[in-house]
């Protein structure tokens, strides 16, 4: 691959994630609260002693809805909050994304000299290496937004800035304490990997039907506006699988962003939270993740290869 052809990738990836983070940002700060452990409810209950015949109070621990979160956020924090973070997290997207797609691209080719072009080995080996690349490069600034976005507080309270998150973390754990969750996000890898394979298996699909329609033994290169629909269905249905299966990595994840030392490792967070929360406790968030990543995904995804389709005439 060309230098020019990387660049074209590393655009078109940092435009794709910018769009689509930006259009979807109030949802993931909700996930992000519904992931974390500060967000259980303690709701006093009135039981009746059948033995006595008095009432007992019982505390109940319940974990809020999305619903309901959301109109926690709007009603204590305001409706600015549905943004906290979104500067770290545009700082992250774009070079995130740019770094992974350009990473895709460039293993791709490769990979295409290896194995058979474009088959599953290709796009789950390629997947991987663009993955681990754009985690360890920017970890720092999603454990930056995570912080941010968990940083609850009252209207009129004065609300820390991506600075004061920086010195803050750098303060209490050192320069280690930016690379916190980095373990869950390589777990992570693993739905990226499931994302890719579903994705490119879908748009083969998608590209060999309208080469069929047309009647053509060349691939024809004009796109149309349906080509982009198409690629938008793709995405939104193999990051809904992906998502499925390797969530509770995200929940990991942000309980070993959170600040304090209760967290430590991958494993021990997993057995932690099973043990004090339930199985139930690692699918926290997983609809309002759903609904954020899905349109998120299919923009992102749209937005890259249209952006990929001009550059390259």
């Amino acid at each position: 691959m060309s230098q020019s052809d990387t660049l074209v990738h590393l655009f078109a990836g940092g435009c794709g994630g910018t769009v689509g983070a930006i259009l979807t940002c109030p949802l993931e700060v909700v996930k992000t609260r519904l992931q974390s452990s500060s967000v259980t409810l303690y709701i006093s209950e009135v039981q009746l002693n059948t033995m006595t015949g008095a009432s007992v109070n019982r505390v109940a621990r319940v974990s809020p809805g999305p619903l309901h979160c959301l109109k926690m956020i709007l009603e204590k924090e305001g409706s600015r909050s549905l943004f906290r973070g979104l500067g770290p997290n545009l700082v992250g997207v774009a070079p995130s994304r740019a770094i992974y797609f350009a990473a895709y691209s460039n293993c791709k080719e490769k990979m295409n000299n290896i194995f058979d072009p474009d088959s599953t080995q290709v796009h789950m080996i390629s997947a991987a290496m663009a993955g681990f690349t754009a985690i360890t490069m920017t970890n720092p600034i999603w454990l930056i937004k995570t912080r941010l976005q968990l940083d609850a507080r009252n209207r009129g309270e004065k609300r820390m800035s991506a600075f004061e998150c920086v010195r803050k973390v750098y303060q209490t754990d050192g320069l280690k304490g930016f690379y916190r969750g980095m373990s869950a996000s390589y777990a992570g890898i693993s739905e990226t990997v499931i994302h890719f394979v579903i994705y490119e298996s879908i748009k083969q699909k998608l590209l060999e039907h309208k080469t069929a329609s047309n009647m053509e033994d060349e691939e024809d290169s004009t796109k149309e506006p349906s080509d982009f629909l198409g690629m938008m269905l793709a995405a939104a249905t193999s990051k809904t699988c992906a998502t499925s299966i390797a969530y509770p990595h995200e929940v990991v994840r942000t309980r070993l962003r959170e600040e304090g030392t209760k967290y430590r490792s991958f494993f021990q967070t997993l057995s932690l939270v099973v043990r004090e929360e339930g199985y139930g406790s690692l699918y926290r968030g997983l609809t309002t993740h759903l609904v954020r990543q899905i349109p998120n995904t299919a923009i992102m995804m749209a937005t890259y290869e249209l952006v990929v389709y001009l550059l390259n005439g």
